[in-house]
C-alpha cells in the first residue's frame, strides 16, 4: 500500500534533496562536507632573500657586517625593501677597498672617478638613475632621490651632480684613493697613449693594457668591469633592486655602461621577479639581458634557466674578433643575479665566479652556474 505524503513532508524532503545535492557539488569543488569547519585558504609567505654580486658579502666598510646581511636584516625588520638594499650597497660604495664602486672606484682614462647607478621599486613601480656622476660617494642614494623627487628616470653628468648638490649631498673634488690613483698611473704607463696610435690600435692598446694588469694580478678579473647589483624580496613578496658602479676601468670619459639603464643593468617586475648584472656592460646593453631574464621567468622559466638563456644570447651576439678568445669564448666576464616572486634565486656567469646571498640561514658566497667551465686565456 502506498503511503500518502502530506504537504509538509513533501516540502521538507524536497529541501533536503536540494541541500544534499548542493553539498555534494560543494564537496566535489573542494569545500568541506556539512558539519566540518571550513578550510581557511591562507596565502603562503614568500621566503625572503637578498642576492647580490659577491662583493656584497666581502666588504664591510670597517664594520662587522656585509652588505647582503645588512640589507636582509633591515628588510625582515620591516624597512622598505629598496631602502634596505641601498643601505647594503652603501657599504661597498663607501669602502675604499672595493675598487669597483663608489669611493676609490676605478677612474676613467683621465683619472676621474665617474659613477653610475639605478634603482627600481617593484611595489611603487618607480625607478631612478644617474650616470657619469662625479663627486658623490653614494650614487645609489642619488638615484633613489631621482626616483622620489623628480618626474624623470635618468640624470647624467653635470646635471646629475647639480641635482645631487640641490638635494643636500656633499660634493667632493676627487673620489680617488691612493690605491685607485696608483693603479690609474700604472695603466697610463702601460698604455702610453702619447704615441699617437690610430683609433683602432689605440683602443686595442687601452684594452690590452687593462687585461695585462688583470693577468699580472694588479686588478681582479671581475673588478676590471666593476659593479655591485643587489636585489631582494621581502616576506610580503615585495621586490626591489639596485645597481651601482664606477664602470669599466679606464673608460673613455663620459662612457655609460649598463648599470643605470633599465632592462640592462637592472630590471624589476613586482609580480615576477628581478635581475641585475655585473661585467661588460656593452655586451649586456646589446641584449637588454635583465629585461630578457625577467620576461623568461614570466613565461615560466626558473631563475637559473632564465639567466642561462640570456648568457647564451650574449655569446651568440658576440662576433667581433677582438672580443673573442682563439677558442671562441668571449674575452670578458658577465654575471646575472636572478630571483623570482617565490624567493627562488640563482647566480649565473659566462665563466666560473661567485655571488652572494642572504637568507634566514645567514650570508653566503655561492658558486655561479657558468656557461663555460674555464676562463679564457689572456693572450
Amino acid at each position: 500500500m502506498t503511503k500518502r505524503v502530506n504537504r509538509r513532508e513533501f516540502v521538507l524532503s524536497g529541501t533536503a534533496a536540494v541541500v544534499g545535492a548542493a553539498s555534494l557539488k560543494a564537496v566535489a569543488a573542494g569545500a568541506p562536507p556539512p558539519g566540518q569547519a571550513p578550510v581557511m585558504m591562507v596565502k603562503k609567505s614568500v621566503k625572503p632573500v637578498v642576492i647580490s654580486s659577491n662583493n656584497g658579502n666581502i666588504y664591510k666598510n670597517g664594520g662587522d657586517i656585509t652588505g647582503v646581511a645588512k640589507a636582509f636584516n633591515l628588510m625582515i625588520g620591516g624597512s622598505d625593501v629598496l631602502d634596505a638594499l641601498i643601505a647594503g650597497v652603501n657599504l661597498c660604495e663607501l669602502d675604499p677597498a672595493d675598487t669597483s664602486v663608489g669611493f676609490g672606484g676605478m677612474p676613467n682614462a683621465d683619472g676621474v672617478v665617474q659613477l653610475d647607478s639605478s634603482c627600481m621599486h617593484g611595489p611603487k613601480k618607480r625607478a631612478g638613475a644617474v650616470a657619469c656622476l662625479e663627486g658623490v660617494r653614494t650614487p645609489s642614494l642619488v638615484a633613489k632621490a631621482v626616483m622620489e623627487s623628480t618626474d624623470h628616470h635618468l640624470l647624467v653628468g653635470k646635471g646629475a651632480q647639480d641635482f645631487a648638490r640641490n638635494m643636500g649631498f656633499p660634493i667632493e673634488a676627487d673620489l680617488n684613493t691612493e690605491r685607485s690613483r696608483k693603479l690609474w698611473l700604472e695603466w697610463k704607463r702601460r698604455a702610453d697613449p702619447e704615441h699617437y696610435l690610430d683609433p683602432i690600435k689605440r683602443s686595442a692598446a687601452y684594452y690590452d693594457a687593462g687585461l695585462q694588469m688583470v693577468k699580472d694580478g694588479l686588478i681582479e678579473f671581475d673588478h676590471f668591469w666593476g659593479t655591485i647589483n643587489c636585489d631582494g624580496v621581502s616576506p610580503k613578496g615585495e621586490i626591489c633592486g639596485v645597481t651601482t658602479t664606477s664602470g669599466l676601468a679606464w673608460k673613455i670619459p663620459g662612457r655609460v655602461g649598463d648599470s643605470p639603464i633599465l632592462g640592462a643593468g637592472l630590471y624589476v617586475d613586482g609580480a615576477i621577479g628581478a635581475a641585475g648584472s655585473t661585467g661588460r656592460g656593452e655586451a649586456n646593453l646589446y641584449n637588454l639581458s635583465s629585461f630578457l631574464i625577467v620576461e623568461n621567468m614570466r613565461r615560466g622559466m626558473a631563475p637559473k634557466d632564465a639567466g642561462m638563456e640570456a648568457l647564451k644570447r650574449v655569446r651568440a651576439n658576440t662576433v667581433e674578433k677582438r672580443l673573442l678568445a682563439k677558442t671562441g669564448e668571449p674575452l670578458f666576464q658577465l654575471q646575472f643575479y636572478v630571483l623570482n616572486a617565490k624567493g627562488e634565486f640563482a647566480g649565473v656567469s659566462l665563466f666560473p665566479s661567485k655571488y652572494a646571498v642572504c637568507t634566514e640561514q645567514g650570508p653566503q658566497s655561492l658558486d655561479c652556474e657558468p656557461l663555460f667551465p674555464n676562463r679564457p686565456a689572456q693572450d
